[in-house]
């Protein structure tokens, strides 16, 4: 299906940004994850998953810990999930992920993005249909076969296996996501999961015309700098 390779690209630049904002962005999720699901990593696995994920992606042990014993003390903020759909340059499908504690806030900064960019915030559900929410797993491996044998041997719902240039990635669905890491982590006790996350996956991409590029690349750099944005999912070849 020739996704792997996007998925890995789209995964690793979609919000990207300066350590700052990969720092701050960990540390509203972990907060989060924690104040929800407790502080001991070993009894939460999302907290447990975000932490490793935090870490591959080098953000610093301070600003981890900083994060969870904020979510273990009395009060602070209150952060909520939401989540905005519309078309960003060149008739794109955009899907926008933030937490925040001022909802006010968000929402005028995100659709300032699309103001400024030509753009056309959309109403709820007016692009989702056309992603995928699916858990995904990228490693290093010598085949697919192999492992979706694995998965399915371990009663995995699997979406899809591909294997391209040396690199095996797990589709699923969302809700199989722990079930599914837990499983590769048994099948395979010695690779390393180099990613691990849950994303919208476009069902189908488009191109984007020349014109339209430069009005793009600005779109997502300002959703980027928005400090409520966590995750842009688009369907635009890049």
């Amino acid at each position: 299906m020739g996704r792997a390779f996007e998925v890995r690209k789209v995964s690793m630049a979609k919000t990207a940004g300066q350590k700052s904002k990969v720092y701050s962005k960990y540390g509203k999720q972990l907060y989060v994850a924690a104040k929800n699901g407790g502080p001991d990593p070993a009894a939460n696995l999302v907290l447990r998953g975000l932490i490793e994920k935090a870490k591959r992606d080098q953000v610093p042990g301070h600003v981890i810990d900083k994060a969870i014993d904020k979510a273990s003390g009395v009060g602070g903020e209150d952060f909520v999930s939401c989540r905005y759909e519309g078309y960003g340059p060149g008739s794109c499908a955009v899907i926008i992920d933030c937490l925040t504690d001022n909802n006010m806030r968000t929402i005028t900064d995100v659709r300032n993005c699309f103001t400024k960019t030509n753009s056309k915030m959309g109403a709820p559900g007016s692009v989702i249909h056309g992603f995928d929410h699916l858990a995904i797993f990228s490693f290093k491996g010598k085949d697919s076969d192999t492992v979706l044998d694995a998965l399915l041997t371990a009663e995995v719902d699997v979406t899809d296996v591909e294997f391209e240039e040396g690199v095996v990635t797990v589709f699923a669905p969302a809700s199989e996501f722990y079930k599914a890491k837990s499983s590769l982590n048994a099948a395979f006790p010695d690779v390393t999961i180099e990613v691990e996350e849950i994303a919208f996956i476009p069902t189908a991409r488009v191109d984007i015309g020349a014109d339209d590029r430069p009005m793009f690349d600005k779109f997502l750099n300002m959703l980027n700098e928005c400090d409520d944005v966590q995750e842009v999912y688009h369907n635009v070849n890049l």
